[in-house]
């Protein structure tokens, strides 16, 4: 056997010497330190770990792939993803896939966004929006920053299902926005996805202040009523006739809302409660490990190394800001027509952060009032917002689907 020839070919064919051979590599280098970046703030800085350090190693896989060839050795191939584009058959992945590409195959058909609603669903009490129906319009009102954020990427000049896609992060719900993303722009998913994430995470930094501008101490300070008991007749009916009305209305919806509700009929039933316990838990860190993977996997160096990545950033924060400011209006306007009984703090809830935001409501609630306790008024445009998002969701897809 020939061992220096053998040390040769180890030397040329290894990914190492892909490093200095491969023509316009740096931009995975690029990504690769990203994802080591997005591992630190995951780990570190505890921001959404359970997602984000599943990104950012999918992120890690899919670039390494690039310099070990895009052959049978590759875990992700993003070649066939833009043939399935053109053709959109599954045939040609099947038979050229890499693992990070059958991991994607969940998220392309909206599978695992579903997935994760079933398990939001099954951990979501939507008693406290029963017990007060009208924080449903803070919900909605939390949908502003959609919106803007749409019309502000047309501007930009993005195509309408791109512009839908970036806008959606201002419903602050990763699972819709992935799941809109995979469905109208699927070449902007990791971006769109890394925003959305991010901007959750940094809930508690990003509305504390808009929500001391836009309202004033006399609002603060209000202390809310405890609200009304909510029969168990009542929560077991509102995921059926939700999933009724609303699929009905915007059929688009169905994967989302119909998750959603049966998760939630799960919860509320009294008689599924091993499969409830199985959606809020095994199933959804399961879907969890494969959807966090796969998206990070849509992060190759040609894909995210782009200006529009940067206007995503931008878009989304400005989305996500419009998003609180939106539903702070909303429960300015709740104040003044209560007589000043509704503190409009539980209005930038209404973004779909459960129950992340509720709990910033509660806390710059409580700073100005030690006696405050608006958790649970909070939690009612909160879940308002999940509901929310999945609407904008289903009528952006409705208009740009196609």
């Amino acid at each position: 056997m020939d061992i220096l020839g053998t040390l040769q070919k180890l030397a040329t064919e290894s990914g190492f010497a892909a490093f200095f051979l491969t023509a316009g590599g740096w931009k995975n280098l690029v990504m690769i330190i990203i994802s080591f970046v997005l591992l630190y703030l995951g780990i570190a800085k505890k921001f959404e770990p359970l997602l984000l350090c599943g990104i950012a190693f999918g992120c890690l896989l899919s670039n390494l792939s690039y310099f070990i060839g895009m052959g049978e050795n590759a875990l992700y191939h993003p070649e066939l993803w833009q043939q399935f584009l053109v053709d959109h058959s599954y045939g040609n992945v099947m038979r050229h896939a890499g693992l990070l590409d059958f991991f994607y195959i969940g998220v392309k058909a909206g599978i695992y966004p579903s997935l994760i609603f079933l398990g939001v669903g099954a951990m979501t009490d939507f008693g406290p929006l029963l017990s007060n129906p009208k924080s449903l319009l803070l919900g909605a009102a939390a949908q502003l920053g959609v919106f803007v954020a749409f019309f502000g990427a047309i501007l930009l000049g993005f195509t309408g299902p791109q512009a839908a896609s970036i806008g959606i992060i201002g419903g602050a719900d990763g699972p819709t926005a992935i799941f809109l993303t995979t469905k109208l722009a699927p070449e902007l998913l990791g971006p769109i996805a890394i925003a959305a994430y991010s901007y959750m995470a940094l809930i508690p930094l990003i509305q504390p202040p808009i929500m001391k501008l836009m309202t004033t101490e006399k609002m603060r300070v209000v202390k809310m009523e405890q609200s009304r008991p909510v029969s168990k007749t009542e929560k077991i009916l509102f995921p059926i006739i939700v999933a009724t009305f609303v699929i009905l209305l915007l059929p688009a919806t169905a994967p989302l809302i119909g998750c959603l509700m049966l998760g939630n009929l799960f919860r509320e039933c009294g008689v599924t409660d091993r499969l409830s316990d199985t959606a809020q838990n095994a199933l959804m860190n399961i879907v969890t490990i494969f959807l966090a993977t796969s998206v990070g996997a849509t992060m190759t160096g040609d894909n995210f190394i782009q200006p529009q990545t940067l206007y995503i950033i931008l878009l989304g924060l400005v989305a996500f800001g419009i998003s609180t400011a939106g539903g702070l209006v909303g429960g300015i306007i709740m104040y003044r027509t209560s007589g000043g009984k509704i503190n409009p703090l539980i209005g930038s809830a209404g973004v779909s952060a459960v129950p992340m935001a509720a709990r910033v409501s509660q806390d710059v609630g409580r700073r100005y009032n030690k006696s405050n306790f608006l958790l649970m008024h909070a939690m009612g445009p909160n879940v308002a917002g999940v509901i929310g998002s999945a609407i904008a969701a289903g009528f952006l897809l409705s208009v740009f689907g196609g």
